[in-house]
């Protein structure tokens, strides 16, 4: 199910009213309740996978509890790579099997052997990357013995299928989610009120900057070998806003949905483009799989500790596994690798962490320094987004070339032109709130403005829903 679906307008509602004036007394039935609200959204898609996320459920519930049972170190370890292959497996085959087997293919084609692989027609499941980390972390964090296993399988049910977060995150840690499914809620009208100022931002960002910009960027990359190197620039400037607004605006509806139902899930976006740095930008951008990626598999390497040599390794390995993660082509390995040695000069001369506050703190304009610090970072994402979204490196290449062709000087046409306005009242409305956590996080502005802006957006937003919605772009990860 959408959250920009016709089916999200009307589940939503039904479930807030059930939860909260008719299953309100028993925390449990409460749960439980959530429990099927969840398995009803996600099997909308396909009812078939549910299997797949009540499979891993039952495995990371029953290994949790077998390692907190034993103090035998071996056989905690051996349970603890129980949990890693099953999920890995089922994540590697859904999502990896058929690029293996291709590559196999072709690396062995290089040498003149022709090879008979078969490859299968492997539909992916919906979320399966994001659900398979959270109930991984679990397991990972009761060996670590940072978590107390729990005993009530419905909530540890619910806090891997819960719905809001489900398809595409946040990727959210037990010690975090886990325990608000224990502890009683009572609705909080402020909460409430502010859950859906953010969903109403999130919609914002998704219909009306993502899915704008999504036609121009199909029509660029589509003709790309037959476009001036001006609108290149733009179809890249374009798709960096897509993305942002797609994937950000899906983390916003997420968590403004939990607020309503009396969850706090993390911050996934803390306005990124407006970094001074690559290290500021990761800081920034989908932070439940950086800290993710951070907390399990960067530290456990060594993390930034040991010789130069180890210090790159392991920042380079993070970076492409990061990319890697995103699916089965070359080009988001590229990408994370691109990225990881953008990063690299930063670590090794420790300046990865000397922009922690927010930009322009305290001021309405920033400075001149960091202006062009957040022009140099913007264009550098910019170049690594273009692997991102082409369909392989070949093109990634060529469009870069055609890009910086003479043509970039070029004047493009209106039709191009036409929806820079949009995107710059955006960038405006989230500088304004850079320092919040949402961008509708105005209380502080004069009624009549903030009411000003709610309702334009609503109707915006209101005007534009689509009977058929755009997926998120997330969904195919």
């Amino acid at each position: 199910m959408l959250f920009n679906s016709i089916e999200f307008v009307i589940f939503l509602p039904i479930v807030f009213v059930l939860y909260w004036f008719v299953i309100n007394r028993n925390l449990k039935m409460q749960n439980f309740f959530v429990l099927v609200a969840s398995y009803v959204f996600y099997g909308w898609w396909d009812w078939r996978f549910l299997s797949l996320i009540v499979f891993s459920s039952i495995i990371d519930f029953t290994v949790a509890l077998q390692i907190n049972g034993s103090n035998d170190k071996v056989k905690r370890k051996i349970l603890l790579f129980v949990s890693i292959i099953v999920n890995i497996g089922l994540l590697g085959f859904f999502k990896y099997y058929n690029f293996f087997v291709d590559s196999f293919v072709e690396a062995f084609a290089q040498f003149g052997i022709q090879m008979n692989a078969r490859s299968l027609n492997v539909i992916l499941p919906v979320g399966i990357s994001f659900y398979t980390f959270q109930t991984l972390s679990y397991t990972i964090d009761v060996y670590r013995k940072n978590l107390e296993p729990t005993r009530d399988v419905i909530a540890f049910f619910t806090f891997v299928a819960f719905f809001p977060q489900l398809v595409a995150g946040p990727i959210e840690r037990a010690v975090n989610l886990l325990p608000q499914f224990y502890t009683k809620r009572t609705f909080d009208l402020e909460k409430a009120r502010d859950g859906v100022k953010q969903i109403l931002w999130g919609l914002f960002k998704k219909i009306i900057i993502a899915d704008n910009c999504a036609f121009l960027v199909d029509d660029i990359f589509g003709s790309y070998a037959d476009q001036p190197g001006s609108v290149l620039l733009l179809g890249a400037l374009f798709f960096a806003f897509q993305i942002y607004g797609d994937f950000s605006g899906y983390s916003d509806i997420a968590i403004g949905t939990a607020r309503l139902f009396g969850f706090s899930l993390m911050r996934n976006f803390a306005f990124p483009y407006f970094s001074r740095d690559i290290a500021e930008f990761w800081r920034r951008w989908h932070i439940s799989l950086s800290t993710w990626f951070r907390d399990y598999v960067y530290i456990p390497l060594g993390g930034s500790r040991g010789t130069k040599f180890q210090q790159i390794r392991n920042t380079l390995i993070i970076f492409v596994v990061s990319g890697f993660w995103h699916g089965a082509n070359w080009t988001f390995i590229v990408w994370g690798l691109l990225n990881g040695l953008y990063f690299l000069p930063l670590m090794l001369g420790k300046m990865n962490r000397r922009n922690m506050g927010v930009t322009a703190e305290g001021r309405l304009l920033p400075s001149f320094r960091e202006t062009f610090q957040m022009g140099i970072t913007f264009f550098l994402t910019l170049i690594a987004w273009i692997f991102f979204r082409a369909e392989n490196v070949s093109q990634a290449f060529s469009y870069i070339g055609e890009m910086f062709s003479a043509s970039i000087v070029s004047v493009p046409g209106m039709d191009y032109l036409k929806i820079l306005p949009l995107v710059l009242i955006f960038i405006i409305i989230e500088w304004i709130s850079r320092d919040k956590q949402h961008a509708l996080e105005i209380s502080h502005w004069p009624l009549v403005y903030r009411w000003s802006t709610y309702l334009i957006l609503g109707f915006v937003v209101l005007l534009s829903f689509d009977k058929s919605p755009h997926a998120f772009i997330y969904f195919q990860f």
